[in-house]
């Protein structure tokens, strides 16, 4: 398509309304894939007047033009997280600045790496991804979140994983596959008999040392974390996060049980997935790194938010991403939604980003804050919902955890998916009986671990005001075919906020 000067907009319908698609797009060839492999008929389509055949085979056809650097190539859409989803306009020329930034911080790629990918193209991240590995001549291997690992949902019982099989030396995850692994290796680590976790632990906490003072394991690497490092193949070298936090934990947890350095990226579909990246060599967590070669930042005061650039020790404020990979705009948007677009004296275009964050002395970038997760409860105080869920997502009983606050009201509640494996267990402690729905539904359940959640040694980084007062289980996970998250697991918190108005209405009636 892009060799015939036409562009695309890769979308995944289940995530997002097609109506807004269809609307937004001048449609001329309409091409639909199965989500598996196992349909017999072709699942190819057309829509519009004219016949593919005719476009493309036929005497009358086009005659191919090569693509100019401005020329649009994608039209990507947002996730929709905070609202409707937006088409973002990408030139040929954002592509190759993105990919060009990115590739730069991923050291010693060649034709004899291979990359596993499991997003769908929909995703920046996923499809800048894939292009610097067909730029530099790597292996893609393609998969699925639930077919990912030996111990993801549809792969049969002892039967192994994408990963395993395909052994991938490279790959881009978001955070919440990461934490997933994390809470399923620990719960292995539990059910060891003394011996064994003792051992784990002690190893464990060694290599935490060494990595501190840029020293290597391989002794404790063969011995201790060779099978869990299988989980992905066992020769994975890199692994790049982004789409969301990781958390401290996690990080720390990939680093030593999977023997290499984790990523830490930040960027957008406005800024062609690319803005920061942490150095493979930097281990310090919570950052996300310097800003990459194709791009500069800056910060701009958020007075209302209390974030300023003249801040000590370190200057805050609004993100703002410039350079060559900050895309054209949104496709057919009013005008409103085009203000995060500026350009300077120079002729350079910035994003504003929505994001708060910090710079260090070292020049890497620190993400503190949105502004669009930021709520102002009824006396004043400011709730940061993100920084709620990330401290208490940290929890063993928590899966997933969505806090809300409306500003007319005095607290936070928030709806949680229990860990299965820990919600059992708190059940069968107090004698609470009953299906996983009858336990999600009972009140008695639902103090416990709200109970459990508050008083957990992280919580003490939150304000008493943060701390939800209330919340509700939820029996079922919240997946991007329920409609709750993004394909990155991002909480899409319109959809949940209707999902559970009855809740909310039930939590701040006091009934």
């Amino acid at each position: 398509m892009h060799r015939c000067g036409s562009h695309c907009e890769p979308i995944t319908l289940q995530r997002r309304p097609v109506a807004v698609f269809s609307c937004h797009s001048s449609i001329s060839l309409l091409l639909l894939f199965p989500l598996t492999t196992n349909s017999k008929e072709s699942n190819v389509r057309q829509r519009g007047a004219k016949k593919a055949e005719s476009r493309c085979g036929s005497s009358t056809a086009r005659e191919r033009k090569p693509p100019l650097p401005s020329d649009v190539a994608v039209i990507m859409y947002t996730s929709g997280s905070t609202g409707i989803p937006k088409g973002v306009i990408i030139s040929h020329s954002n592509l190759i600045a993105g990919i060009t930034g990115i590739s730069e911080r991923i050291p010693n790629m060649c034709e004899e790496d291979t990359y596993i990918g499991y997003l769908p193209l929909a995703h920046v991240l996923e499809l800048c991804a894939e292009l610097i590995c067909v730029s530099y001549g790597c292996r893609i291997g393609y998969s699925s979140p639930q077919t990912l690992a030996d111990q993801s949902t549809k792969i049969k019982k002892g039967s192994r994983g994408d990963a395993s099989v395909l052994r991938p030396t490279l790959m881009a995850a978001v955070p919440e596959i990461m934490d997933r692994i994390y809470k399923n290796v620990m719960n292995k680590v539990e059910e060891m008999n003394w011996a064994q976790r003792t051992l784990f632990l002690l190893a464990y906490n060694y290599k935490l040392e060494q990595l501190a003072k840029g020293n290597s394991t391989p002794l404790c690497d063969k011995l201790v974390f060779r099978k869990i490092r299988s989980l992905l193949g066992g020769r994975t070298r890199i692994l790049l996060s982004g789409g969301a936090p990781l958390s401290a934990a996690t990080q720390r947890f990939m680093n030593v049980c999977f023997c290499c350095p984790v990523g830490q990226g930040y960027g957008l579909t406005e800024t062609c997935g690319a803005g920061t990246i942490s150095e493979y060599w930097d281990y310090s967590t919570g950052r996300v790194g310097g800003p990459l070669v194709c791009c500069e930042v800056q910060l701009k005061d958020w007075v209302e938010g209390g974030y300023r650039s003249t801040d000590k020790p370190h200057p805050r404020g609004e993100i703002l991403i410039g350079g060559p990979n900050v895309t054209m705009g949104y496709y057919r948007s009013e005008a409103k939604k085009q203000d995060d677009f500026l350009e300077d004296e120079n002729g350079q275009r910035w994003f504003c980003t929505g994001d708060i964050g910090e710079i260090h002395e070292d020049g890497c970038l620190k993400i503190i804050d949105r502004k669009k997760d930021l709520v102002k409860l009824q006396a004043g105080e400011y709730v940061s919902l993100g920084k709620v869920e990330a401290v208490l997502k940290s929890c063993p009983l928590v899966d997933n955890i969505c806090a809300y606050a409306n500003s007319d009201e005095s607290y936070v509640i928030g709806f949680v998916v229990p860990n299965q494996k820990h919600f059992l267990a708190l059940a069968e402690q107090y004698d609470v009986r009953g299906s996983r729905n009858e336990l999600c539904n009972s009140k008695t359940m639902e103090e416990l671990v709200l109970k459990a959640i508050t008083e957990t040694p992280l919580a003490a980084q939150l304000e008493r005001f943060e701390i939800p007062r209330k919340i509700r289980l939820s029996p079922d996970p919240w997946t991007p075919e329920t409609g709750l998250v993004t394909d990155a697991y991002k909480l899409k918190r319109k959809e949940l906020k209707t999902h559970y108005q009855k809740d909310i209405e039930r939590m701040y009636g006091g009934k």
